[in-house]
């Protein structure tokens, strides 16, 4: 007894099925919104989200104030998102590579360089993905 199996190559139909597939699944991986961010030094206290509850705080000092376009009168406290520098005026500031999850606690009302930004970011959070030095840089960010 031969049991041979025939493979036959995918038509044309179903190659462009595919690609759909993983066009789609690619694209769903990837929404992201993109924004820019300042940074900000203490005194971080009191905060529009939190107040002067100092547990506020992660840890690991990753946090920002959200800026107008995601503030969402309030509801944004507590949101988490994924942020990366994606680019800034100056070349070389962003470090590659490096995504940080950061938690909003504040409203970006106070300091004077969060005009229009999305986010302003905590020293050590614009610290973790671009050059200290930098005023500001262009991000990619998702919840």
């Amino acid at each position: 007894m031969s049991s041979k199996i025939h493979h036959h190559p995918p038509s044309p139909l179903q190659r462009l099925s595919l690609s759909l597939f993983v066009f789609v699944e690619l694209f769903h991986l990837t929404r992201a919104d993109v924004g820019t961010a300042a940074q900000y030094s203490p005194p971080y206290l009191p905060t529009e989200c939190y107040g002067s509850d100092s547990s506020q705080f992660p840890a690991s000092n990753l946090f920002a104030a959200a800026g107008e376009g995601i503030w969402d009168n309030g509801a944004s406290c507590g949101r988490q998102y994924l942020v990366r520098c994606i680019s800034a005026t100056t070349p070389g500031t962003c470090i590659q590579g490096q995504t940080i999850q950061i938690r909003i606690v504040d409203h970006a009302t106070k300091p004077a360089s969060a005009d229009g930004t999305t986010m302003v970011l905590s020293k050590t959070a614009f610290g973790t993905i671009a050059n200290a030095t930098a005023v500001s840089m262009n991000i990619e960010f998702q919840l």
